[in-house]
């Protein structure tokens, strides 16, 4: 038996189980692109003049993001776009995704730059893990080294809003995490950023109420190419059983991790209230916005150089 569109009666190719409805090619698409619009909306207005980077790493969700963006923005001649990667040096890894990364920009007529953690931290991920695979795991170098390479290169290239292509999975697993590790402070500045921190470029984060799933399947119908390579280091990482219980609760109660984000957005603005954005100094070394002295990049960098 052919299920059918609820919109409109033709062949549908999906079953979306948290709102109970099927779709068609068509209008699965614009589910999509409407909820991205809205969540557009609310993150703050995109003013005249602006350049928006997009972070793409050639992975499907990023791939999205700056497909969205473009088809979002690239009429108005007043928006510059830019796609930003970062290559961690993980060897058998990267290097495919930032072919794929690079082949959607220039699809696009979209400038696309890479910045190395070679380049900006003198070493690369792997060499990295070679000298200190323990102490605080490959994730916690990694998360620490991308926002800095993110940050500095958005800035060398005048950037005013960086996209992001974090989905409701990510926002969900992460949100839970905080809660689990009791960091509230960390919770109430997760992105998306409205206010502007000198010296941080404030975060987009449109697909943030899309499902992994769901951005899968536009880019399977959209025919794009994707890297969907496992990052080597990931299979440690300790987001991996939050990931594993919000696939349960989600599995068990379709909407849990919208539930999970709408809660977040209720009290987020109690949290900023709590948690207001701290008066940043300038690091001693790098002199990138940091709470204390030095930041955790240039900290990280100087434990790596004193190991033996």
């Amino acid at each position: 038996m052919t299920l059918l569109c609820s919109k409109c009666l033709q062949p549908a190719i999906t079953f979306i189980r948290y709102n109970g409805t099927h779709l068609c090619k068509d209008h699965f698409i614009q589910y999509v692109t409407k909820r991205v619009k809205k969540e557009i909306r609310k993150q703050g207005t995109i003013d005249a003049n602006s350049t928006i980077g997009v972070a793409i790493s050639g992975g499907k969700d990023s791939v999205v993001a700056l497909q969205l963006m473009y088809d979002l923005y690239h009429k108005r001649k007043n928006i510059t776009l830019i796609g930003i990667s970062i290559d961690e040096g993980i060897k058998g890894y990267r290097a495919e995704s930032l072919v794929i990364a690079k082949k959607h920009c220039q699809s696009l007529g979209i400038d696309h730059v890479i910045a190395s953690f070679k380049d900006h931290i003198g070493k690369t991920m792997d060499e990295i893990m070679q000298i200190e695979p323990k102490t605080y795991g490959a994730c916690s170098y990694c998360g620490v080294f991308r926002r800095f390479c993110l940050n500095t290169t958005a800035k060398k290239f005048h950037v005013d809003r960086l996209v992001t292509g974090h989905n409701l999975d990510d926002m969900s697993q992460s949100i839970l995490m905080n809660f689990i590790n009791a960091d509230i402070e960390k919770l109430a500045r997760l992105g998306p950023h409205t206010k502007v921190q000198p010296g941080l470029i404030p975060r987009m984060i449109p697909l943030r109420t899309i499902p992994e799933k769901e951005n899968a399947l536009f880019a399977l119908l959209n025919g794009f190419d994707v890297h969907d390579a496992v990052c080597p280091y990931s299979l440690d990482a300790s987001r991996g059983y939050i990931k594993d219980m919000v696939y349960d609760l989600e599995e068990k109660n379709p909407g849990t991790r919208h539930s999970i984000l709408k809660s977040y957005d209720t009290i987020k603005e109690v949290l900023a209230s709590r948690f207001p954005p701290s008066n940043l100094k300038t690091c001693n070394t790098c002199s990138e916005p940091t709470m204390h002295s030095e930041c955790k990049s240039c900290l990280l960098k100087n434990q790596l150089n004193t190991k033996p």
